[in-house]
């Protein structure tokens, strides 16, 4: 089970939100790139990274605390990044500058023709993210429900070559009040490629609980307000995760 801690950058800076709501935020951090090292030295095999202001604005911001975390892990793990990613130029600038998956999330559902030709022009680096509640797809920062339905939009991005889908359960996420399991397996069962879970996840039981579906497609999590309040402990959690026989 791959467990990976979240950097969300409001304003050059580590935060967290609720629901995602800009106005309910916790600033943990002045320096993303300190945190994005402490994450590394913990045992963190991936990063995952949110430009907030972006997926608000439309467009790539954050971009000089986006540049310092690269720099400073990008040679040692993964990376990943969400938010406002509109067009082809800013995946192309981002892969880059060092970035190994590019996380399309409003735009694959708003314009799925991006998707498509995203996916066939960058294989193996294009990673879906879907947002939803109750089952429907979320977009424009969690601001908008579509009429979507999860399961169907995750078979369809799975056939335009997407690498992997990110699932959020939108009332769950910053609220330290468990994952749900049912909806992400749910999911994972209905596709052919790696779902990673997002949303809840409040301390060991969780991860235990993902561990023991890792089996029906659920490659990770990524970790949040836990890691950040101290609720569950990083490094203690990989390692259980490590060792984990079902």
């Amino acid at each position: 089970m791959l467990l990976i801690p979240a950097i969300d950058l409001k304003d050059g800076r580590c935060v967290r939100l609720r629901q995602g709501a800009l106005d309910d935020v916790t600033v943990f951090s002045d320096d993303p790139a300190a945190m994005a090292e402490q994450w590394l030295e913990q045992g963190a095999r991936r990063l995952h990274l949110v430009d907030l202001n972006g997926a608000f604005a439309g467009k790539p911001l954050n971009k000089e605390a986006i540049a310092a975390i690269l720099e400073t892990v990008s040679d040692e793990i993964p990376v990943q990044i969400g938010g406002g990613i509109r067009d082809l130029d800013t995946i192309e600038t981002y892969l880059d500058m060092g970035m190994r998956y590019v996380i399309i999330g409003t735009a694959a559902v708003k314009s799925p023709g991006f998707l498509r030709d995203a996916c066939s022009a960058f294989p193996g680096s294009i990673i879906v993210g879907l947002d939803a509640r109750d089952g429907k797809v979320a977009t424009d920062g969690w601001s908008k429900i579509s009429r979507h339905d999860v399961l169907d939009l995750a078979k369809k991005f799975e056939d335009y070559g997407c690498e992997s889908i990110i699932y959020t359960d939108i009332g769950r996420d910053g609220m330290l009040s468990g994952v749900n399991i049912e909806a992400t397996v749910r999911l994972a069962q209905h596709v052919n490629i790696p779902v990673i879970a997002s949303g809840g996840v409040t301390d060991l039981k969780d991860i235990d609980a993902l561990c023991a579906v890792e089996n029906e497609g659920v490659e990770g999590v990524i970790l949040g307000r836990s890691i950040y309040e101290g609720t569950l402990d990083f490094a203690k959690a990989q390692t259980f995760a490590d060792e984990y026989e079902a």
